[in-house]
């Protein structure tokens, strides 16, 4: 059993605070400010063990740095197949590491697209997806390509329903009023928003978010249902085939169109 916090940092990032309770130790996924895991740290009597990092973006890995500064003996892991100062293991597809300070079990998934050598973490009922999948959307195509974020979204899709989906941003509202420019008639949609609406007039999060949901109403998840697969042909004014092809068409038109 863990137990997995969220900090806030930036205007929208969340870095996630996982522990085990019997432990004084913690460790971080994807510190892109220390400031805030180290008044984390304070309040809650812990000391960092351990950094995950799912890619190299400066938002997801700014504060590693200062991290290993306060805590020289801190483990750092991350992709193998991206650049990153501060790594101290580097990670590959499979691989189950031991996590300083967790008696927990993860495994690591290679899932490009957002960049080409980002990587999540499943185990122990959560997975740590970093910009890959959002919840009710996805992240945008910046150092992979559309067909290595397709197939990685496909990966993701096949995990347990019960998953907790902790990705790193709190953009739910806006990729819910994409999802219903796709698919206006989902009831499944309609009663989430609502939700999550309530959520956030409430000041809370809504991440995360469990897989099951997001096979009901993430369009990037849904690119081999009817309504999804029309609703992307009438914007890309092309017959589309292949999931990789809907995922593609919608992804442009929400960076074109919605974004």
């Amino acid at each position: 059993m863990i137990e997995i916090s969220g900090v806030n940092a930036f205007d929208d990032n969340y870095i996630w605070m996982v522990k085990n309770p019997a432990s004084s130790e913690a460790v971080a996924v994807d510190p892109g400010d220390e400031v805030p895991v180290l008044e984390w740290l304070r309040e809650n009597g812990c000391s960092l063990s351990a950094i995950l990092i799912t890619h190299h973006h400066y938002d997801h890995v700014g504060g590693i740095a200062e991290l290993r500064q306060a805590f020289p003996q801190v483990a750092v892991y991350g992709p193998a197949n991206e650049s990153i100062r501060g790594v101290t293991h580097p990670l590959r597809e499979g691989e189950r590491p031991h996590i300083a300070g967790l008696q927990a079990d993860f495994q690591v998934l290679e899932v490009p697209g957002h960049t080409a050598g980002h990587i999540a973490y499943f185990g122990e009922g959560a997975l740590f997806c970093g910009d890959t999948l959002f919840a009710a959307g996805c992240g945008r195509v910046f150092g992979g390509t559309f067909e290595q974020l397709s197939d990685s979204l496909l990966r993701i899709a096949v995990l347990p329903g019960d998953t907790r989906v902790y990705c790193a941003h709190e953009y739910t509202l806006a990729n819910l009023g994409f999802a219903q420019w796709v698919e206006p008639e989902n009831s499944d949609l309609a009663s989430r928003i609502r939700r999550e609406r309530e959520k956030r007039e409430a000041g809370a999060p809504t991440v995360p978010s469990l897989l099951s949901e997001e096979l009901l109403t993430n369009p990037f998840l849904r690119t081999a249902e009817g309504r999804v697969v029309k609703a992307a042909e009438i914007a890309s004014g092309r017959s589309l085939t292949t999931p990789r092809e809907v995922f593609t068409a919608l992804r442009q038109w929400k960076d074109s169109k919605y974004d």
